[in-house]
């Protein structure tokens, strides 16, 4: 089926030399799942197509959110007042809080239960044009649970009309029985963990937690080499609180992505324009911990570093579903244009997810994954707080 998407002001995110990529007057043909053209004229074969007129709007590539823990059981709102009355991150977490009380709300609900919870996050973020979204695992910390929120988010993919892409975090935290024995973790957890999810096909890539309360560069280098004799993709969550030279670990394994990044230097930096690993940061956290050292934007531009923006959507330190907050976020806080923070949620999230020849930009042969808003201008996007403009989602010509 061909369809016609006319009177458009096209942001193709396309690298065409115009900010934006921004065709103004355009129209999209859209042919199945793809398109097939863009631009200012049809061509004269589709001149008998049906066509939707859309009035002036904005189009944009449908959003992506490339950094979610979407799947989790209760909250951490004590969590919260916590961290206003002077607790640091760190002391929440060697206290039993963090990520461990997450573990115990999650481990504690079945399947069906972990789906009615987790929906309504999911469905607030699809509201605002958002078609494909990393989930997750690491709030298992144990072989079965791990499988658990894994299968969760799969069954997520098939209840709503979008893309999930998951992403296994055994190496998330250290649970309480294995303390100070974090390799045992690592050997009796998390590569066995890895190998059955695996072989269930649960697994889209592989992530990590490489921090002082975590996991040392040694053991996610473990979990990586795992991930390489599996043939999956690998991202970490690096450089966050300090600098342990996770950015430069994981690029050293080609990772997709590095995130977080807010003690980033210019080696690690350099590490990753090199392998081409994405920087995702992730300005719901920054905003959540009250954190004053912001990523080294200038540094990763400086480097060629291509930079994502995802919601970190987590029941801690980013309670957040709201991607195009996170972008106003990314703009406030982290000074990205709205150029760089709009390609953060398309072009180059779709980079982070390895899904770049499909999606993230609006061209011939991609996905016909379009975002329509009640808007004039891109900045609009950004500019706004709390705010929804989306028109409609287009995923298909229909």
């Amino acid at each position: 089926m061909r369809k016609i998407l006319s009177g458009l002001k096209i942001a193709t995110l396309e690298h065409t030399g115009a900010p934006y990529g921004l065709i103004e007057n355009g129209s999209i043909g859209i042919d199945g799942e793809r398109i097939v053209w863009v631009g200012q004229d049809v061509p004269g074969d589709w001149n008998s197509v049906e066509r939707q007129d859309f009035g002036g709007r904005l189009a944009t590539p449908a959003l992506i959110d490339c950094h979610t823990h979407l799947v989790f059981g209760g909250n951490r709102a004590r969590e919260f007042e916590m961290r206003l009355e002077g607790a640091s991150y760190e002391e929440i977490a060697r206290a039993g809080g963090g990520i461990v009380s997450s573990v115990k709300a999650t481990n504690g609900l079945s399947e069906d239960e972990l789906v009615a919870q987790s929906l309504p996050r999911l469905d607030t973020l699809l509201a605002e044009g958002i078609s494909t979204i990393e989930i997750k695992s690491g709030y298992g910390l144990n072989i079965e649970a791990e499988l658990k929120m894994l299968r969760v988010a799969r069954r997520l993919g098939t209840m709503r009309p979008v893309r999930i892409l998951t992403s296994y975090l055994g190496a998330h935290a250290v649970p309480p029985e294995f303390r100070g024995r974090a390799d045992d973790y690592i050997s009796e957890v998390v590569l066995p963990g890895l190998e059955a999810a695996h072989a269930e096909g649960l697994v889209d890539a592989v992530d990590g937690f490489c921090e002082g309360i975590a996991f040392s560069p040694a053991q996610i280098s473990r979990v990586f080499e795992k991930a390489k004799a599996l043939g999956l993709p690998v991202k970490l969550h690096a450089e966050q609180l300090s600098n342990l030279g996770g950015a430069k670990l994981a690029a050293s394994f080609g990772a997709l992505s590095a995130d977080h990044l807010e003690y980033l230097d210019e080696e690690g930096a350099k590490a990753m324009a090199a392998a081409g690993t994405v920087a995702v940061l992730l300005p719901g956290a920054f905003y959540a911990l009250r954190e004053e050292r912001a990523p080294p934007v200038a540094t990763l531009r400086d480097a060629g570093v291509r930079i994502a923006v995802a919601t970190d959507c987590n029941p801690g330190t980013s309670p957040l579903t709201s991607l195009l907050l996170t972008m106003n976020m990314a703009c406030t806080l982290f000074r990205l244009t709205v150029e760089e923070a709009l390609a953060g949620a398309t072009r180059e999230a779709a980079h982070a997810l390895g899904l770049q020849a499909e999606i993230g930009t609006i061209a011939p042969g991609k996905r016909a994954e379009i975002a329509i808003w009640n808007a004039e201008q891109p900045a609009e996007l950004c500019y706004r707080i709390g705010f929804n403009p989306l028109h409609q989602l287009v995923l298909k010509a229909s």
